[in-house]
């Protein structure tokens, strides 16, 4: 039985943070989440405002999302494993891929049918976490509030603390900007801007626009953009599969290798020799680990983000020598988000219980050494070190921790089937599909959660 009940701080309130709260407070612990937005939802809260000063930076807002954004998941195996993310005919967005708006309407439903909103103190910014000098094993939150001031313009709200048992990171790693590194780029002198910054086509009309990154944002955009622009070239990192550059269906729309260099006269130079005269360049390249409230105090963490390797952690979860009071919730990517997000929780949670032994920090300390070192040997670059490969044996590792039910195997081939599907179709995976009986399978099981 669980014997420790905690007083926890969970920074964010995303998909992340909101599962954290709940799995928290079924362990007995007293969450407390915040959240700098003023709504639950994090990544997942559209806002339309495009910083113009910094096209290529965070820009003061968090979201990263574009007007047209739908998933590339099919919405079966994207939810809690105990909340379905199903369609409802009467409302909302019934597609398998549903747009973004569908996503937040889930989480916030979410956030109601578990009473999570009472947890969450919106418009609240983490400023630093530290430990409490008083205790080594407690720590200190400061946070303000982001609110507008009622009666000064322009005063700054004052700063306050809270002393906690635990600290849950769940900020979330799509808002610091990562940018291509261009040869030339400073002589060169057309716009630049990353897909941080991007939410409509329009202002790209009938400009030559060059895309860097062919992930599903590169992919998403560039055929965005395209509908307005006189030229879309997109450079990717490999040769693309004849069956991708079949399927561009743009005739304005071109894959090329990877841009070697830019020019003062307005040229992009390609790897492969071709070149052509840009107006701008949108950076599809990813984002970058970000944990602004830890500071930089080694003694205190000694957590680095070193070419988007956060570490040293157990499991991308527990740093060995701050564990369990702080952990990260929400960092690998290519898994299946929302139900990760659930394991990892579960497993924080049942840690700081009891109910979870970890083992010694000698021991974590070495399966990390021996996790960079495997990824030495295969040659996998630092900045992959949380991009799960397409196996799910990390959250069937997960399960057997929290001694939770395994996944179910539909929901592992629903995803295995929908990734191997974007690079190859990238204009219709989302609406076209073979896996009907997977689907039925999915809906039978949800039957017990409604």
């Amino acid at each position: 039985m669980p014997s420790r009940s905690l007083h926890v701080a969970v920074i964010g309130a995303g998909a992340a943070g909101l599962v954290a709260a709940r799995e928290l407070r079924r362990e007995g612990h007293a969450p407390v989440v915040f959240e700098r937005a003023a709504a639950v939802g994090g990544t997942w809260l559209y806002d339309d405002g495009v910083p113009t000063d910094d096209p290529l930076g965070a820009g003061g807002t968090h979201s990263s999302l574009y007007a047209s954004l739908r998933t590339n998941i099919p919405r079966e195996c994207m939810g809690f494993f105990d909340f379905p993310f199903i369609a409802e005919e009467s409302a909302g967005d019934p597609r398998r891929y549903p747009g973004h708006e569908e996503v937040l309407r889930y989480l916030q439903e979410f956030a109601r049918r578990f009473d999570l909103n009472g947890l969450v103190r919106l418009e609240t910014e983490v400023l630093r976490v530290r430990r409490d000098d008083a205790s080594a094993a407690s720590w200190r939150v400061s946070y303000r509030s982001t609110k507008l001031p009622g009666t000064t313009a322009g005063s700054e709200q004052p700063e306050e603390e809270e002393a906690f048992d635990a600290a849950v990171v769940c900020n979330g790693h799509f808002t610091e900007p990562r940018l291509a590194d261009i040869t030339g780029i400073d002589g060169w002198p057309g716009k630049q801007i990353h897909s941080h910054s991007y939410r409509v086509p329009d202002p790209f009309q009938g400009q030559v626009v060059v895309i860097i990154g062919y992930h599903p944002s590169g992919m998403d955009i560039s055929r965005d953009i395209a509908g307005v622009a006189k030229e879309v070239h997109v450079a990717i990192r490999s040769e693309p599969p004849c069956e991708m550059q079949s399927t561009t269906a743009h005739a304005n729309l071109w894959l090329h290798s990877m841009v070697e260099r830019a020019e003062k006269d307005g040229s992009v130079v390609f790897q492969d020799g071709s070149r052509v005269k840009t107006d701008v360049i949108l950076h599809c390249t990813g984002y970058k680990y970000s944990f602004p409230f830890l500071g930089d105090d080694d003694e205190t963490f000694g957590i680095h983000v070193d070419d988007n390797r956060v570490g040293p952690l157990y499991k991308h979860v527990f740093p060995p020598h701050l564990a369990p009071q702080i952990s990260f919730i929400g960092l690998p990517f290519k898994g299946i988000p929302f139900p990760l997000f659930q394991l990892q929780s579960n497993w924080v949670a049942g840690v700081l219980s009891g109910r979870i032994e970890l083992p010694s920090q000698k021991e974590m300390m070495h399966d990390v050494a021996s996790f960079y070192l495997d990824m030495e040997a295969r040659g996998c670059p630092k900045r992959y070190t949380h991009g799960l490969e397409l196996t799910l044996e990390y959250e069937d590792w997960l399960v057997e921790k929290c001694g939770m039910e395994n996944i179910e195997e539909w929901r592992k081939v629903i995803h295995l089937a929908a990734r191997a599907k974007v690079s190859y179709h990238p204009e219709s995976y989302r609406d076209e599909w073979d896996d009907d009986h997977l689907v039925t399978q999915a809906h039978h099981d949800f039957t017990k959660y409604l």
